[in-house]
């Protein structure tokens, strides 16, 4: 699972600002009294928000790709970061302390192909967690699936690496079929070619409020795309928040 994958993701992903992106879930911890303390990222792929975390708390990395995992711990060895990276599926994690928080950021919940899928995350997500903890969370909303991503191909070519990325909609399981073609320069001016293929599942605001009270959270509450004002209309990413109960 992503094997060659891995070795370009970062490089895909630079212009990708982390730091902001950290900044806002450190703001959405502090709102629910996490401001220190042990916090898990599952779905962390190569730790570009888990490395920044790291500065304010004790992470934890999940993924269920070892190789995103050893690029991750890769960076973080470089960076001076004692993080552990573990390999789980996060569908059934198990960690050995209570947490403050989980996070699943980058649009982990989405390759969750069905509720069931998705309800087995929080599950998991609620035994990790201390009473009080936090799961926050950002999916891709059905808007963007639907039309942005959509029957949609995309392009982008830069000295060294270039790739096309075609998307196919399907909307009874309001999903997204996406195929990436890679094509990465090696030193002797030839070029690879990496094929990744992903599913990605939408699911309604409705849906996942269900299923987080379902498995006991509360205070469920759902964000427009770095922002702390309720979601918009044609917004292309929610980040949602909820509490474990407490004792």
């Amino acid at each position: 699972m992503y094997t060659a994958f891995a070795t370009v993701y970062d490089r895909l992903m630079a212009d990708v600002d982390y730091p902001a992106w950290a900044a806002f879930y450190r703001e959405l911890l502090s709102q629910r009294g996490v401001k220190g303390g042990a916090v898990c990222e599952c779905a962390c792929g190569t730790g570009g928000l888990t490395l920044p975390l790291s500065r304010i708390y004790e992470m934890t990395g999940v993924d269920a790709s070892a190789d995103m995992l050893a690029v991750a711990a890769g960076k973080a060895r470089r960076a001076g970061a004692a993080i552990p990276f573990v390999q789980m599926d996060m569908r059934s994690f198990t960690l050995h302390r209570p947490q403050d928080a989980i996070l699943c950021t980058c649009d982990g919940v989405n390759y969750l192909p069905s509720a069931q899928d998705a309800a087995a995350f929080f599950r998991a997500a609620y035994k990790a967690l201390k009473p009080g903890g936090a799961l926050i969370f950002d999916v891709s909303t059905p808007w963007k699936l639907k039309n942005v991503l959509g029957n949609h191909t995309h392009g982008e070519e830069a000295d060294d690496i270039a790739y096309l990325w075609t998307n196919r909609f399907h909307a009874p399981s309001c999903s997204v079929e996406m195929r990436l073609s890679i094509f990465q320069r090696g030193q002797d001016g030839r070029y690879s070619r990496i094929v990744e293929e992903q599913v990605q599942y939408g699911y309604t605001l409705a849906q996942l409020a269900g299923l987080l009270e379902a498995e006991g959270f509360t205070a469920v509450q759902a964000f427009g795309d770095r922002v702390l004002d309720a979601p918009k209309p044609q917004e292309k990413r929610w980040h949602i928040a909820a509490t474990k109960k407490e004792l």
